[in-house]
Protein backbone atom coordinates (compact mmCIF):
# COMPACT_ATOMS: atom_id res chain seq x y z
CA UNK A 1 0.00 0.00 0.00
CA UNK A 2 3.07 2.45 0.58
CA UNK A 3 5.05 1.42 -2.09
CA UNK A 4 1.33 2.15 -4.19
CA UNK A 5 1.25 5.89 -2.40
CA UNK A 6 4.79 6.76 -3.05
CA UNK A 7 4.46 5.55 -7.12
CA UNK A 8 1.38 7.99 -7.22
CA UNK A 9 3.29 11.23 -5.90
CA UNK A 10 6.05 10.39 -7.96
CA UNK A 11 3.66 10.50 -11.03
CA UNK A 12 2.16 13.72 -9.40
CA UNK A 13 5.47 15.52 -8.72
CA UNK A 14 6.52 14.49 -11.98
CA UNK A 15 3.20 15.73 -13.73
CA UNK A 16 3.96 18.99 -12.09
CA UNK A 17 7.11 19.24 -12.51
CA UNK A 18 6.79 18.63 -16.59
CA UNK A 19 3.84 21.38 -16.44
CA UNK A 20 6.11 24.19 -14.94
CA UNK A 21 8.56 23.08 -17.68
CA UNK A 22 5.81 23.35 -20.48
CA UNK A 23 5.22 26.87 -19.82
CA UNK A 24 8.14 28.37 -21.37
CA UNK A 25 10.22 29.94 -17.93
CA UNK A 26 6.68 31.24 -17.30
CA UNK A 27 7.48 30.91 -13.23
CA UNK A 28 11.22 32.10 -13.55
CA UNK A 29 10.74 35.35 -15.91
CA UNK A 30 12.32 38.02 -13.85
CA UNK A 31 10.28 40.40 -16.39
CA UNK A 32 7.61 39.55 -18.84
CA UNK A 33 10.10 39.70 -22.04
CA UNK A 34 11.66 36.62 -20.29
CA UNK A 35 8.88 34.68 -20.87
CA UNK A 36 9.01 32.09 -23.66
CA UNK A 37 13.11 32.58 -23.39
CA UNK A 38 15.29 28.87 -23.08
CA UNK A 39 18.93 28.56 -22.51
CA UNK A 40 20.81 26.91 -24.75
CA UNK A 41 21.11 23.87 -22.21
CA UNK A 42 17.17 23.62 -22.45
CA UNK A 43 17.19 23.87 -26.15
CA UNK A 44 19.98 20.85 -26.98
CA UNK A 45 17.90 19.09 -24.68
CA UNK A 46 14.61 19.65 -26.22
CA UNK A 47 15.90 18.94 -29.54
CA UNK A 48 12.75 19.96 -31.08
CA UNK A 49 11.95 19.31 -34.57
CA UNK A 50 9.77 17.59 -36.73
CA UNK A 51 9.32 13.81 -36.01
CA UNK A 52 11.00 12.60 -39.95
CA UNK A 53 9.64 10.63 -42.62
CA UNK A 54 10.87 7.22 -42.23
CA UNK A 55 12.04 6.23 -46.43
CA UNK A 56 9.28 4.34 -47.96
CA UNK A 57 10.43 2.20 -51.12
CA UNK A 58 8.04 2.09 -53.92
CA UNK A 59 8.09 -1.61 -54.13
CA UNK A 60 6.65 -1.91 -49.93
CA UNK A 61 3.80 0.28 -51.38
CA UNK A 62 1.11 -2.31 -51.83
CA UNK A 63 -2.15 -0.74 -52.84
CA UNK A 64 -2.49 3.76 -52.55
CA UNK A 65 -4.49 6.16 -53.50
CA UNK A 66 -4.41 10.27 -53.39
CA UNK A 67 -7.36 11.98 -52.59
CA UNK A 68 -8.64 15.55 -51.73
CA UNK A 69 -10.09 16.85 -49.11
CA UNK A 70 -11.93 20.10 -47.91
CA UNK A 71 -11.37 21.41 -44.01
CA UNK A 72 -13.88 23.49 -43.50
CA UNK A 73 -13.24 26.01 -40.51
CA UNK A 74 -16.44 26.97 -39.49
CA UNK A 75 -16.57 23.54 -37.79
CA UNK A 76 -15.33 23.37 -33.98
CA UNK A 77 -13.02 20.56 -34.01
CA UNK A 78 -11.22 22.60 -36.95
CA UNK A 79 -11.33 25.98 -35.06
CA UNK A 80 -7.14 25.69 -33.90
CA UNK A 81 -6.76 26.36 -37.22
CA UNK A 82 -8.95 29.03 -37.38
CA UNK A 83 -8.12 30.67 -34.39
CA UNK A 84 -6.56 33.37 -33.22
CA UNK A 85 -7.27 36.06 -35.78
CA UNK A 86 -6.82 38.99 -33.49
CA UNK A 87 -2.60 38.29 -32.74
CA UNK A 88 -2.50 41.58 -30.26
CA UNK A 89 -3.30 39.28 -27.64
CA UNK A 90 -1.93 35.77 -27.72
CA UNK A 91 2.51 35.28 -28.06
CA UNK A 92 4.71 35.57 -31.09
CA UNK A 93 4.36 31.77 -31.35
CA UNK A 94 0.51 31.28 -31.76
CA UNK A 95 -1.16 32.39 -34.76
CA UNK A 96 -3.80 31.24 -37.25
CA UNK A 97 -2.79 28.16 -39.97
CA UNK A 98 -2.98 30.63 -42.73
CA UNK A 99 -0.97 33.16 -40.91
CA UNK A 100 1.84 30.61 -40.14
CA UNK A 101 1.93 29.53 -43.68
CA UNK A 102 2.33 33.59 -44.98
CA UNK A 103 5.02 34.26 -42.17
CA UNK A 104 6.74 31.09 -44.21
CA UNK A 105 6.70 32.06 -47.71
CA UNK A 106 7.39 35.95 -46.71
CA UNK A 107 10.43 35.29 -44.62
CA UNK A 108 11.65 32.66 -47.69
CA UNK A 109 11.17 29.50 -45.29
CA UNK A 110 8.45 28.22 -47.36
CA UNK A 111 9.49 28.33 -51.22
CA UNK A 112 7.53 25.16 -53.08
CA UNK A 113 4.28 26.85 -53.36
CA UNK A 114 1.95 26.35 -56.34
CA UNK A 115 -1.00 27.14 -58.20
CA UNK A 116 -2.72 23.88 -58.42
CA UNK A 117 -2.62 20.89 -56.40
CA UNK A 118 -0.49 18.99 -59.79
CA UNK A 119 2.18 21.49 -58.90
CA UNK A 120 2.47 22.65 -62.64
CA UNK A 121 3.71 26.04 -62.16
CA UNK A 122 5.79 27.76 -59.01
CA UNK A 123 4.14 30.99 -57.76
CA UNK A 124 6.32 34.10 -57.18
CA UNK A 125 5.83 36.01 -53.62
CA UNK A 126 4.53 39.27 -55.77
CA UNK A 127 1.74 36.80 -57.58
CA UNK A 128 1.18 35.36 -53.76
CA UNK A 129 1.00 39.06 -52.88
CA UNK A 130 -1.32 40.39 -55.92
CA UNK A 131 -4.26 37.70 -53.99
CA UNK A 132 -4.32 39.11 -50.62
CA UNK A 133 -4.92 42.83 -51.32
CA UNK A 134 -7.01 44.74 -53.82
CA UNK A 135 -6.65 48.56 -54.08
CA UNK A 136 -9.96 50.78 -54.90
CA UNK A 137 -9.90 54.61 -56.30
CA UNK A 138 -13.20 56.18 -55.58
CA UNK A 139 -14.90 58.63 -58.50
CA UNK A 140 -13.56 60.83 -56.67
CA UNK A 141 -9.90 60.37 -56.52
CA UNK A 142 -10.39 59.63 -60.47
CA UNK A 143 -11.76 62.79 -60.97
CA UNK A 144 -8.41 64.22 -59.55
CA UNK A 145 -6.76 62.25 -61.66
CA UNK A 146 -8.70 63.53 -64.86
CA UNK A 147 -7.98 67.10 -63.41
CA UNK A 148 -4.49 66.27 -63.26
CA UNK A 149 -3.47 65.53 -59.33
CA UNK A 150 -0.72 63.39 -58.52
CA UNK A 151 -1.05 62.62 -54.95
CA UNK A 152 -4.55 60.92 -54.33
CA UNK A 153 -3.69 58.65 -51.81
CA UNK A 154 -6.88 59.77 -49.61
CA UNK A 155 -9.23 58.43 -52.61
CA UNK A 156 -7.42 54.76 -52.61
CA UNK A 157 -8.70 52.27 -50.41
CA UNK A 158 -6.39 49.45 -50.03
CA UNK A 159 -8.92 46.31 -49.16
CA UNK A 160 -6.29 43.35 -47.56
CA UNK A 161 -7.20 39.77 -47.14
CA UNK A 162 -6.56 38.48 -43.48
CA UNK A 163 -6.82 35.29 -41.61
CA UNK A 164 -10.93 35.79 -40.31
CA UNK A 165 -11.50 35.94 -44.30
CA UNK A 166 -10.42 32.22 -44.79
CA UNK A 167 -13.31 30.01 -44.73
CA UNK A 168 -10.81 26.44 -45.08
CA UNK A 169 -8.57 24.68 -46.21
CA UNK A 170 -8.08 21.67 -49.03
CA UNK A 171 -5.40 19.61 -48.57
CA UNK A 172 -4.16 16.79 -51.07
CA UNK A 173 -3.30 13.47 -49.44
CA UNK A 174 -1.89 9.64 -50.34
CA UNK A 175 -3.32 6.81 -48.19
CA UNK A 176 -1.15 3.89 -48.63
CA UNK A 177 -0.56 0.11 -47.56
CA UNK A 178 2.78 -0.19 -46.12
CA UNK A 179 3.56 -4.14 -46.22
CA UNK A 180 6.40 -3.96 -44.39
CA UNK A 181 4.51 -2.84 -41.30
CA UNK A 182 1.41 -4.75 -42.27
CA UNK A 183 -0.56 -1.27 -42.33
CA UNK A 184 -2.83 1.60 -43.66
CA UNK A 185 -1.07 4.94 -43.34
CA UNK A 186 -1.64 8.21 -44.35
CA UNK A 187 0.59 11.07 -45.57
CA UNK A 188 -0.03 14.68 -46.27
CA UNK A 189 1.36 16.10 -49.48
CA UNK A 190 -0.05 19.55 -49.78
CA UNK A 191 -2.78 22.27 -48.27
CA UNK A 192 -4.16 25.74 -49.59
CA UNK A 193 -6.06 27.89 -47.66
CA UNK A 194 -9.46 28.60 -49.27
CA UNK A 195 -10.66 32.09 -49.37
CA UNK A 196 -13.31 34.71 -51.71
CA UNK A 197 -11.39 36.44 -54.35
CA UNK A 198 -10.47 39.33 -53.16
CA UNK A 199 -11.29 41.68 -56.11
CA UNK A 200 -15.19 40.58 -55.47
CA UNK A 201 -14.85 41.00 -51.46
CA UNK A 202 -16.89 43.93 -50.03
CA UNK A 203 -18.73 44.64 -53.67
CA UNK A 204 -22.56 44.36 -53.21
CA UNK A 205 -23.24 43.92 -57.03
CA UNK A 206 -20.83 40.72 -57.04
CA UNK A 207 -21.68 37.50 -55.85
CA UNK A 208 -18.22 36.00 -54.17
CA UNK A 209 -19.88 32.77 -53.46
CA UNK A 210 -16.99 30.69 -55.06
CA UNK A 211 -14.31 29.69 -52.81
CA UNK A 212 -10.87 29.80 -54.36
CA UNK A 213 -7.48 28.07 -53.33
CA UNK A 214 -4.96 31.14 -52.68
CA UNK A 215 -2.28 29.06 -53.33
CA UNK A 216 -0.78 25.54 -52.83
CA UNK A 217 2.21 24.50 -50.18
CA UNK A 218 4.13 21.57 -50.51
CA UNK A 219 3.69 20.01 -46.81
CA UNK A 220 7.15 18.59 -46.56
CA UNK A 221 8.93 22.02 -47.29
CA UNK A 222 5.98 23.67 -44.63
CA UNK A 223 6.95 21.56 -42.10
CA UNK A 224 9.91 23.17 -39.91
CA UNK A 225 7.57 26.18 -39.96
CA UNK A 226 4.42 24.39 -38.71
CA UNK A 227 6.08 22.94 -36.25
CA UNK A 228 7.20 26.09 -34.92
CA UNK A 229 3.83 27.12 -34.38
CA UNK A 230 1.79 26.28 -31.70
CA UNK A 231 -2.23 25.23 -31.04
CA UNK A 232 -3.58 25.77 -28.05
CA UNK A 233 -4.50 22.88 -26.56
CA UNK A 234 -8.23 22.92 -24.78
CA UNK A 235 -7.44 20.05 -22.47
CA UNK A 236 -4.32 21.12 -21.03
CA UNK A 237 -2.86 24.37 -22.22
CA UNK A 238 0.58 23.60 -20.58
CA UNK A 239 1.11 21.28 -23.41
CA UNK A 240 0.74 23.17 -26.75
CA UNK A 241 0.84 20.82 -30.04
CA UNK A 242 2.39 22.11 -33.31
CA UNK A 243 0.57 21.99 -36.14
CA UNK A 244 2.71 20.23 -37.77
CA UNK A 245 2.09 17.68 -35.15
CA UNK A 246 -1.89 18.14 -35.81
CA UNK A 247 -1.59 17.86 -39.59
CA UNK A 248 0.48 14.42 -39.68
CA UNK A 249 -2.15 13.20 -36.60
CA UNK A 250 -5.05 14.10 -38.84
CA UNK A 251 -6.84 16.20 -36.18
CA UNK A 252 -9.47 17.17 -37.59
CA UNK A 253 -12.94 16.66 -39.88
CA UNK A 254 -12.74 17.02 -43.40
CA UNK A 255 -14.88 15.87 -46.48
CA UNK A 256 -13.25 14.28 -50.04
CA UNK A 257 -14.33 16.74 -52.68
CA UNK A 258 -12.17 14.25 -54.76
CA UNK A 259 -10.43 11.05 -55.77
CA UNK A 260 -8.03 9.96 -57.87
CA UNK A 261 -10.14 8.24 -60.77
CA UNK A 262 -10.40 7.10 -64.26
CA UNK A 263 -12.28 9.97 -65.31
CA UNK A 264 -8.93 12.94 -64.91
CA UNK A 265 -9.46 13.47 -61.41
CA UNK A 266 -13.58 14.71 -61.32
CA UNK A 267 -14.65 16.43 -57.95
CA UNK A 268 -17.50 14.15 -56.56
CA UNK A 269 -19.72 17.65 -57.52
CA UNK A 270 -19.23 16.58 -61.07
CA UNK A 271 -20.92 13.93 -61.20
CA UNK A 272 -23.43 13.86 -58.13
CA UNK A 273 -24.99 17.19 -59.29
CA UNK A 274 -27.14 19.32 -57.34
CA UNK A 275 -27.59 17.50 -53.78
CA UNK A 276 -25.51 18.20 -51.15
CA UNK A 277 -26.55 15.34 -49.25
CA UNK A 278 -25.76 13.03 -52.09
CA UNK A 279 -22.68 14.58 -52.43
CA UNK A 280 -21.63 13.96 -48.67
CA UNK A 281 -22.80 9.86 -49.22
CA UNK A 282 -20.87 9.85 -51.87
CA UNK A 283 -17.68 11.53 -50.20
CA UNK A 284 -18.57 8.77 -46.92
CA UNK A 285 -18.39 6.12 -49.29
CA UNK A 286 -14.82 6.81 -50.68
CA UNK A 287 -13.78 7.17 -47.13
CA UNK A 288 -15.20 3.76 -46.11
CA UNK A 289 -13.57 2.02 -48.85
CA UNK A 290 -10.18 3.05 -47.81
CA UNK A 291 -11.20 2.57 -44.62
CA UNK A 292 -12.10 -1.07 -45.42
CA UNK A 293 -8.97 -1.53 -47.44
CA UNK A 294 -7.22 -2.31 -44.33
CA UNK A 295 -9.29 -5.14 -43.34
CA UNK A 296 -9.81 -6.76 -47.21
CA UNK A 297 -6.16 -7.06 -47.48
CA UNK A 298 -6.12 -9.48 -44.24
CA UNK A 299 -8.59 -11.30 -45.87
CA UNK A 300 -7.34 -14.72 -47.15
Amino acid sequence: MMNKKNIGIFILAFLLFSATYAQSNLLNAKKPSNIGEKTDEQLAVDNDKPLEYGYIDDRDILWSKVVWEYIDLNERINLPMYYPVDTTTVSGNRRSLFDTLLRGIKSGVITEVYDDSYFTAKMTKAEISSKLYRIDTTEAGIDELNAGATNIDEYVDKINLTSQDIEGFKIKGLWYFDKRQGELKYRLLALAPIAPDIQMMGREDMDISEQLPLFWVWFPDARQTLHEMKVFNQKNSAYPISYDHLLNARRFNSIIYREENIYGNRDVAQYVKGNALFQVIESNKIKDEIRNKELDMWNY
